[in-house]
């Protein structure tokens, strides 16, 4: 019997447990580990912070339905690893605090033969002064509670603006290292058409604001697509949007300081400069949690398992921009120190970033991280979860699946506005993830044909229908499998 404890309810860790659960027998146990009581299909939370969605539709609690599938589950948070055991406990174990319940506050040893860290990123908006989601009139959207706060803070605005009041919005990332620019994009887009939904567009500037170069970066270096006849750059296409939409645009900026209604950002060309607004949503740096790993002995081994976040079977060797390669980029998600711990989706440390890296003029780093959000994370959960259950069931180290980011697609569709009849989305399909300039160097690292974007209702239509789909397979309905990650 085997014991597979995941850390983490997210795409990721729910993917993981979802398909081990499945496809291992009740001999072996699988046990979630997180301190989130609920699932959230996080990509609606855009629409939960423009007030079309409530978050009830987005989430569900995860106890009943672990329950339900045999599946253990502790409401805890990690505290720290011991991969070795330790000087009383003979196997390895995560130290988990529990945080809800009548163990609140009490600590346990959680055994495991193999372990999945799917903690995903820590939303680190300590790292920017003054970024407190609902104060400073700032916001984010990352979390339902958030993006529910969010809303109420924009309805404020919009009916400010009913009485006559003109308003200023900033929307973009509030950090010179930020990733996620793609959730500030949809946010963007989305306030946009309330703002005309409500019939208040005129009393608005929306302005975006990123650390990205250019528009339509995205923390993937841009790319080169197909879109309808044409061969469209990705900045080309946002700055269409953008431009027919009347919404202006900072880029190359590194937001460091954040006062009431005032944003303090450095540019690449080292100036100080500020931007003044009503209400702002600005997406935080992501950092790993800072866990810490001790040994039998209960030696400091932290280096052996994290660089932030956790190390996997990557190239970490330092070496210039120039040199670096999709060979870099790990495929089975495992840590090369201790065989049977893997990190899938946000929780591994990346090689590099897939952006070019640029530094202001004052040595200020200002470029984007990169993502591993959404697809590459259900992916990279799912061949997790098969190697460790082709290594249960033959009785040996089985690393057959793979999946590096340098040779796997993702499809994104941004939604552009909520609605039935009026609703947009931009929809976005790119291989690979991490520009392969080697094999297309033609086509800045990317496969014209599998690259391409396109922008219409239909896209909103897809949006919605696989926020339904997606939820349906997170509650792990009948052939719930069958839908792709």
């Amino acid at each position: 019997m085997s014991k597979i404890v995941i850390l983490g309810a997210g795409i990721s860790g729910h993917v993981a447990a979802s398909h081990l659960r499945r496809k291992l027998s009740k001999d072996h146990e699988v046990v979630v580990v997180s301190p989130n009581s609920n699932y959230q299909w996080i990509p609606s939370n855009i629409w939960v912070g423009i007030g079309r969605m409530k978050s009830k539709k987005i989430l569900f609690p995860l106890a009943p339905l672990y329950k339900k599938k045999g599946i253990g589950y502790k409401q805890a948070k990690a505290v720290t690893f011991h991969p070795e055991g330790d000087k009383t406990e003979q196997k390895p174990y995560v130290l988990a605090e529990y945080v809800a319940g009548e163990k609140k506050g009490t600590q346990e040893k959680v055994t495991y033969d193999y372990l999945i860290n799917a903690t995903g990123p820590k939303l680190n908006f300590e790292a920017t002064e003054g970024l407190i989601p609902g104060e400073n009139k700032t916001y984010s959207v990352c979390t339902y509670t958030h993006a529910d706060h969010a809303w109420h803070g924009l309805n404020e605005v919009i009916q400010q603006m009913k009485n006559g009041k003109k308003a200023k919005i900033l929307i973009g990332t509030g950090h010179a290292k930020s990733t996620c620019q793609g959730a500030a994009f949809e946010y963007i887009l989305n306030v946009e058409q309330e703002l005309r939904r409500h019939k208040v567009r005129d009393m608005a500037e929306i302005t975006w604001i990123s650390n990205e170069f250019l528009l339509g970066d995205f923390g993937m270096d841009g790319m080169l697509m197909s879109y309808g006849s044409m061969t469209m750059k990705s900045n080309e296409m946002i700055e269409m949007i953008f431009e027919d939409r009347d919404i202006k645009w900072i880029t190359g900026a590194g937001v460091n300081k954040i006062e009431d209604g005032i944003a303090h950002y450095e540019n690449l060309d080292g100036e100080y400069k500020t931007e003044t607004y009503d209400f702002a949503m600005l997406i935080p740096a992501f950092s790993g949690h800072g866990f810490k790993a001790y040994d039998k002995n209960d030696n400091d081994i932290t280096d052996k398992l994290f660089k932030g976040f956790m190390i996997v079977d990557a190239d970490y060797t330092p070496k210039p921009y120039e040199q670096w390669s999709v060979q870099d980029w790990p495929e089975t998600y495992q840590n090369p120190s201790y065989k049977n711990i893997f990190a899938p989706g946000i929780a591994f440390a990346p090689p590099h970033t897939i952006s070019k890296p640029r530094k202001s003029k004052n040595g200020t780093d200002i470029f984007p991280a990169p993502p591993r959000t959404g697809m590459p994370s259900g992916i990279t959960a799912k061949l997790v979860a098969d190697n460790i259950i082709d290594s249960i069931k033959s009785g040996k180290e089985s690393l057959h699946h793979k999946g590096s980011m340098g040779n796997m697609g993702a499809a994104c569709i941004a939604s552009a506005g909520y609605g039935m009849t009026q609703g947009s989305g931009v929809s976005i399909t790119t291989y690979p993830i991490v520009p392969d300039y080697n094999k297309y160097p033609k086509t800045q690292g990317r496969k014209l044909g599998k690259t391409f974007g396109d922008i219409g209702l239909a896209g909103h239509w897809l949006k919605l229908a696989l926020h339904y789909a997606f939820i349906y397979k997170a509650k792990m309905k009948p052939f719930w499998w069958l839908i792709p990650e």
